[in-house]
C-alpha cells in the first residue's frame, strides 16, 4: 500500500500544479485573442481551477467509482468552507463588500439544496443535464452582472487584476499543453491509487473522495484564497470559494449522474450532504450578516475550521 500512497500524494502535487499551469496557459490564450480579462476570470480561470475535481470525477465514474466522484464533489465543498475560509480568516479577518459576491450567497444555497433534493432518488441522466443547464444559466446571470458592474464593484477589479500577465503564444499554448496533459495522468494516478487505497483499507470509494481526495483537489483553492487575502483581496479570497462550491456542484457533482446513473450511498444523504448545507448556511449569514455582513473574523474561522476537523474525525471514527 506504500506505492498506492506515494502515487496518490505525486498524483496530487503534479495535479495542482498541472492546473496552474493549465489556468496560465489557457488565460492567456484567451487574452491574446482579444477576449475581457474580467470574462476569463469568471469563465477560464474559475472552471479551470475546478479541474482537478472534474477530472477525477469523469475517471472514476468512467471506471465504476462514482462514489469517489460524489464524495469528491462534496468533500471539496466542506473542505473550501471549512478548512479554506477558516484557515484564510485565522490569518487574516475577511471582510467583504462586494455586491456581486452577495447576491451570489443565496444562489449557492439554492443550488445545495436542489443537488440535495436530486440525491433522494439516485442520479439520473436528466439530473445532470438539469445540473449543466444549471451552471450555464448561473455563468450567463454572472457574466451580465459583472459586466454591468465591472466599474463599482470590488470583486469584478479583483477578478480583472488577477489574470496572468500576456505571453507570448507560443509560451501560453506550451503551458496549455503540458498542463492538459499534466492533469489528465495525475487524475489517472489519482484515481487509480486511491481505489486500491480503499480497497485495501476496506472502506469504500466515498470515504477517500471525502477525505484524502476532497482536500487534495481543493489545494488550489486554499493557495488561491490565502494568496489573495495577504494581497488584501478579500472579495476575492470569498469569491474563489463560492465559485468552486458552484462549480463543483453543478458540473462535478453531475458528472457521476451523467456517465454512471444510480442510487446515492444513504450515507451521503444522511450525513455529508446535511454537512454541507449547514456549512452553506453559516457562509450565508456572515456573508449577508445579521449583525455585520460580509464579515468572517478569526473567532469565527476557527470555528469553521474545527467544524471541519470534527466531521473529518467523524468519517474516521465510522471506518474503525
Amino acid at each position: 500500500m506504500l506505492i498506492d500512497f506515494l502515487a496518490l500524494v505525486g498524483g496530487l502535487i503534479v495535479l495542482v500544479f498541472a492546473a496552474d499551469w493549465f489556468v496560465d496557459g489557457t488565460s492567456s490564450i484567451a487574452r491574446n485573442l482579444g477576449v475581457s480579462p474580467l470574462l476569463i476570470g469568471l469563465t477560464i480561470v474559475g472552471l479551470g481551477t475546478s479541474a482537478p475535481e472534474i477530472l477525477v470525477a469523469s475517471l472514476a465514474s468512467l471506471q465504476g467509482n462514482p462514489g469517489l466522484a460524489i464524495g469528491n464533489a462534496i468533500g471539496s465543498n466542506i473542505a473550501n468552507m471549512g478548512l479554506i475560509l477558516g484557515a484564510t480568516a485565522l490569518i487574516s479577518p475577511l471582510a467583504f463588500h462586494s455586491g456581486l459576491l452577495k447576491r451570489e450567497l443565496p444562489v449557492l444555497m439554492l443550488i445545495s439544496v436542489v443537488c440535495y433534493v436530486l440525491a433522494f432518488d439516485g442520479l439520473s441522466v436528466f439530473d445532470g443535464v438539469l445540473m449543466l443547464s444549471g451552471l450555464a444559466a448561473f455563468l450567463f446571470w454572472l457574466i451580465r452582472t459583472a459586466m454591468a458592474e465591472r466599474n463599482s464593484d470590488t470583486l469584478t477589479q479583483e477578478v480583472e487584476a488577477e489574470i496572468p500577465e500576456v505571453m507570448s503564444n507560443n509560451k501560453a499554448w506550451l503551458y496549455f499543453a503540458v498542463g492538459l496533459v499534466g492533469l489528465l495522468v495525475s487524475s489517472k494516478v489519482l484515481v487509480w491509487a486511491a481505489v486500491n487505497i480503499a480497497h485495501t483499507m476496506g472502506v469504500s470509494d466515498l470515504v477517500i473522495g471525502l477525505t484524502i481526495v476532497a482536500l487534495g483537489t481543493s489545494l488550489p483553492e486554499l493557495a488561491a484564497s490565502i494568496g489573495s487575502v495577504l494581497k488584501g483581496e478579500h472579495d476575492l479570497a470569498v469569491g474563489n470559494v463560492i465559485g468552486s462550491n458552484v462549480y463543483n456542484l453543478l458540473a462535478v457533482y453531475s458528472l457521476p449522474a451523467l456517465i454512471a446513473p444510480g442510487a446515492v450511498d444513504a450515507t451521503v444523504i444522511s450525513r455529508d450532504f446535511p454537512v454541507l448545507l449547514a456549512f452553506t448556511a453559516a457562509l450565508f449569514i456572515l456573508g449577508i450578516g445579521l449583525s455585520k455582513a460580509g464579515n468572517i473574523n478569526r473567532w469565527e474561522g476557527a470555528g469553521l475550521l474545527s467544524a471541519y476537523l470534527y466531521y473529518q474525525w467523524v468519517i474516521y471514527q465510522s471506518v474503525i
